[in-house]
C-alpha cells in the first residue's frame, strides 16, 4: 500500500496517509485543524542506519517546491532556441531563483558568459576542468533569512486517504 506524507502549515505537521490504490490526487484535510494539505515529495527507504539529515545536504529545502519549479522549468525548456545561449542562462538563472538556492563560483562565471552571447562550447572548452573539478550542479544554500521557519513535526499516525 502507498504511504502518502502532507505537510499543514498552519499545524507545522507532516501527516502520513495509506492507501489501497494508487492515487496521485487526492490531497486530504488536516486531521487537526481541518485546514487543506500539500503533498510533500516522498523519500525512498534505506536499509541500515542511514540518517536522512546526512543524506539530504539541503534538509530545508522544499521538495514540493522545487518538483513544481522542474515542471515549470521543463515546459519553458521546450521552447528555447538552443543556438541562443542567453535563452539557456535565463533558464538556468530561474532555476537558481525561484528554489532560493544559488550555483558554484564557476557556474555564475558560465552563466554570466552565456548571458554575454558567448559560444558554450568555447565557455565548456575553456572552463571544463573547472567545472568538472566543481559539480555545477553542486548547489549551496542560500544565506538563511533571519525569520527561519522551525523544523515541522511528524505526526506518526498512520491515516487513511
Amino acid at each position: 500500500m502507498p504511504i502518502y506524507e502532507f505537510l499543514c502549515h498552519p499545524c507545522n505537521t507532516i501527516f502520513s496517509f495509506y492507501s489501497s490504490r494508487i492515487n496521485t490526487d487526492k490531497v486530504p484535510d488536516c486531521p487537526r485543524c481541518g485546514r487543506g494539505l500539500k503533498r510533500l515529495m516522498s523519500l525512498f527507504a534505506t536499509i541500515g542506519k542511514a540518517r536522512e539529515e546526512d543524506d539530504n545536504p539541503f534538509p530545508d529545502l522544499d521538495e514540493s517546491k522545487m518538483e513544481s519549479v522542474l515542471g515549470e522549468l521543463a515546459r519553458e525548456a521546450e521552447n528555447v532556441n538552443e543556438d541562443d545561449p542567453r535563452q539557456m542562462a535565463r533558464i538556468m538563472r530561474k532555476f537558481s531563483e525561484k528554489t532560493g538556492l544559488e550555483l558554484g563560483d564557476s557556474m555564475e562565471e558560465a552563466l554570466a558568459r552565456l548571458e554575454r552571447g558567448e559560444d558554450p562550447d568555447r565557455i565548456e572548452a575553456e572552463m571544463g576542468d573547472l567545472l568538472e573539478g566543481e559539480d555545477p550542479f553542486s548547489l549551496m544554500k542560500k544565506k538563511a533569512s533571519k525569520a527561519r521557519s522551525k523544523e515541522p513535526q511528524r505526526d506518526e499516525t498512520l491515516y487513511e486517504l
